[in-house]
C-alpha cells in the first residue's frame, strides 16, 4: 500500500471526471458529500441485464467507471466544491491477468480479489491509496510492491504529478 498526494487537483479531477484516463477501471463504490451524502454501489444487480446484454456489452460484476462517471460528475460540479468524495476503483479481471503476467508474479487472476486505487478528496487535498486483496493467504508481499509501482508508473505515463507520503 502506498499513499500518493495529487499535486494538481484540477488536472486530476478533470482526468477523472471528464477525461478517459480511468474509464477502463471498475467501480466498487463511490461516496460524494455535498448538501447530502450520495453513495453508489458499483456492483451490477443480478437479473437487471439479460445474458445476451451481459455478453454483448462485456458487463462484469462491477460497473465500469466510464458508465458511472457522468452521474458522479453531476454530483460534484457546480459553484461549490464538494466537502469530500471517495471513489474505490478496481482493475478489471482481464487487466489483472495482464498485470500479473507483466510483473511475472506467481498468482493467477482467479486468486486475486482485487487490485485497487482508492481516491479520496477531503479538506482541499486529493490522495490516492493503492490496495490489494487476495483470495489466499501468503506472506509474499511482492504483488503489493509490484502494484504500488505499477500505479505510480501509470500516473507518470498519464502525466499526473504526485508526491509520495
Amino acid at each position: 500500500m502506498v499513499a500518493l498526494k495529487m499535486e494538481d487537483l484540477k488536472n486530476f479531477t478533470s482526468r477523472l471526471f471528464v477525461g478517459e484516463t480511468f474509464d477502463r477501471w471498475l467501480v466498487r463504490d463511490v461516496s460524494v458529500v455535498t448538501f447530502n451524502t450520495f453513495t453508489i454501489d458499483g456492483h451490477i444487480r443480478q437479473g437487471y441485464y439479460s445474458e445476451q446484454e451481459l455478453e454483448e456489452h462485456q458487463i462484469e460484476e462491477l460497473s465500469a467507471w466510464k458508465v458511472l462517471k457522468p452521474f458522479c460528475f453531476t454530483l460534484i460540479r457546480g459553484k461549490k466544491l464538494p466537502e469530500s468524495f471517495q471513489i474505490t476503483l478496481q482493475l478489471s479481471p482481464a487487466d489483472t491477468a495482464v498485470f500479473l503476467k507483466h510483473a511475472q508474479l506467481d498468482f493467477t487472476a482467479e486468486q486475486v480479489n482485487g487490485l485497487y486505487l482508492n481516491i479520496r478528496y477531503e479538506a482541499g487535498a486529493l490522495h490516492c491509496v493503492t490496495g490489494t486483496s487476495l483470495k489466499l493467504f501468503t506472506l509474499d508481499r511482492q504483488i503489493e510492491i509490484e502494484w504500488d509501482e505499477a500505479v505510480k508508473l501509470y500516473l507518470k505515463e498519464e502525466k499526473i504529478p504526485y508526491t509520495q507520503e
